[in-house]
């Protein structure tokens, strides 16, 4: 077999944004949930350590973890937050001048999780309308209660004001996250969305909230300032936010002058960005491994924006295929810049490259059900970057599990006690 790709490799070639910018190569790590802020949800350490080995790794573009915007409301203990009288400036510039080495670009994900936030800690949620998860999730989940429209202009005021402090830190981007089945993914679903007011009903109307947020971050941000968004390409759920939606949101984003469109799918009730693997699939032979490859195909000839597109890649060729077929114009990499920062200098050089991601287990399947294997596995991996050790695919996924399970019972009992 020929080692080599090609002369040059695709994934090296620049890519120019709408707003002017140039990103350096293709390659782009998605966001993952970092979980390591302090106790009063500012950056540290810990995010420099692990943000300057990425930026060192070779990707065009970082893309931080979930940054909340209202401290009230968090998708996870460690969350970082940023809002009015709790901007923790200082640190954000230490974080970013880590994670912009090499020309590279650093842009923060901020994200309001409405209904996904956990019992310990959210008593009480909020969403578009108070309508609980099903049955299965509902022992993790408070049902929410509907936002009141004041509460919905003031989230879109966080989401602006989240930005300026970001841009002002030295990030140089930002994205909504509008996928998973967060808040604003929540606005455009149907399933969660049964409002009767502007913001609930038609697509129009359910869409309404993501168009606002971004022309107030656009406003407040400015033209030359890359915003970006991670929109979902369906719900997968009955009743839910469909494909021909989604088309049509990124439509109307484009048409808005949105920057890049990043794609991925599925919510925590089906989660379908977590994609499958199977254990004895030749993963050098695939060049159609990315698990929404065919709704970007789909919606490439609607919009004129570039997309990232993020889920599934793991080998060179995959890559390649995805952007020669200009089905999208950003690979999208994550779990595989965990386990080898050094990754995207090695897809760069032209090898065929293929990712350590494997599937995971504990050896036990009850425990494999109930944990989230995939989440605790991978968020260790950038814990060890960030206290100064390597990452490793032959680390213990029961050993990752188990201290994982400690850790979250011992907050959860001290989230408990402090609220009683």
């Amino acid at each position: 077999m020929n080692n080599q790709i090609k002369a040059k490799s695709m994934l090296a070639e620049s890519l120019k944004l709408p707003c002017g910018v140039v990103l350096k190569n293709r390659i782009a790590k998605s966001a993952m949930s970092e979980n390591m802020a302090t106790s009063n949800h500012e950056a540290n350490e810990l995010f420099v350590k692990s943000y300057k080995i990425w930026s060192q790794g070779g990707a065009g573009l970082l893309i931080s973890g979930n940054v909340m915007v209202d401290s009230r409301y968090l998708g996870e203990p460690d969350n970082i937050v940023i809002e009015k009288g709790h901007e923790g400036l200082q640190r954000l510039k230490e974080w970013t001048k880590a994670g912009a080495l090499n020309n590279t670009h650093l842009w923060i994900q901020l994200n309001h999780p409405g209904k996904q936030s956990p019992k310990f800690l959210s008593k009480e949620p909020v969403a578009p309308s108070a309508i609980p998860f099903r049955s299965s999730l509902a022992k993790l989940f408070n049902t929410p209660r509907a936002l009141l429209e004041s509460e919905i202009e003031e989230i879109i005021e966080r989401f602006t004001f989240s930005a300026v402090v970001a841009r002002d830190a030295g990030f140089t981007g930002a994205q909504i996250h509008g996928a998973h089945g967060y808040l604003v993914s929540q606005f455009l679903s149907p399933l969660h969305n049964q409002r009767t007011d502007q913001w609930g009903g038609t697509l129009e109307n359910r869409m309404r909230f993501v168009m606002k947020i971004y022309h107030s971050m656009r406003k407040a941000l400015g033209a030359s300032f890359p915003i970006s968004i991670k929109l979902n390409s369906a719900d997968f759920q009955k009743g839910g936010f469909t494909e021909d939606e989604s088309i049509l949101v990124a439509q109307k984003l484009s048409e808005a002058g949105m920057d890049l469109i990043e794609i991925s799918g599925g919510t925590y009730e089906v989660p379908k960005m977590t994609g499958t693997l199977k254990m004895n699939e030749k993963e050098s032979t695939l060049k159609r491994e990315a698990y929404f490859l065919e709704y970007c195909e789909k919606v490439r000839s609607q919009i004129r924006c570039p997309i990232m597109l993020t889920g599934g890649f793991r080998t060179s060729t995959g890559m390649e295929h995805a952007l020669s077929s200009q089905a999208c114009d950003l690979i999208g990499l994550a779990r595989s810049l965990a386990i080898n920062p050094s990754f995207p200098k090695q897809l760069l050089s032209g090898q065929n490259t293929v990712s350590e991601v494997k599937p995971l287990t504990t050896g036990f399947k009850n425990l494999d059900k109930v944990m989230p294997l995939e989440i605790v596995w991978y968020t260790q991996q950038i814990h060890r970057m960030g206290h100064g050790l390597t990452p490793s695919a032959k680390l213990s996924p029961l050993w990752m599990a188990l201290n994982s399970l400690f850790k979250l019972g011992i907050k959860s009992l001290f989230r408990v006690r402090s609220n009683s």
